[in-house]
């Protein structure tokens, strides 16, 4: 489990499948990902935002590490835009 420190929040990235009318996934890949995650911890410091929330962040912002297969982003509270509800 990450716990984050002072401002730092731990997201998970939403994943995102494109399904054509026939029912084919197709691959996202090759576009750039959504800047949408969802909140797996926060640090000591966050105070507006709580594990489960849905949130919009920028872009190339943040640290990405990899643990048991999952990927996660480490970033400052100030990087998130908004609550996506």
């Amino acid at each position: 489990m990450l716990k984050p420190l002072n401002e730092y929040v731990v997201l998970s990235f939403e994943k995102e499948e494109t399904k054509t009318e026939s029912g084919i996934i197709l691959t996202t890949e090759s576009k750039d990902k959504q800047a949408i995650g969802r909140v797996i911890a926060v640090g000591p410091k966050v105070h507006e935002l709580k594990p489960n929330d849905k949130v919009i962040y920028q872009t190339y912002s943040g640290t990405k590490t990899k643990i048991d297969n999952e990927e996660y982003l480490i970033i400052k509270q100030e990087n998130i835009l908004a609550i996506y509800e």
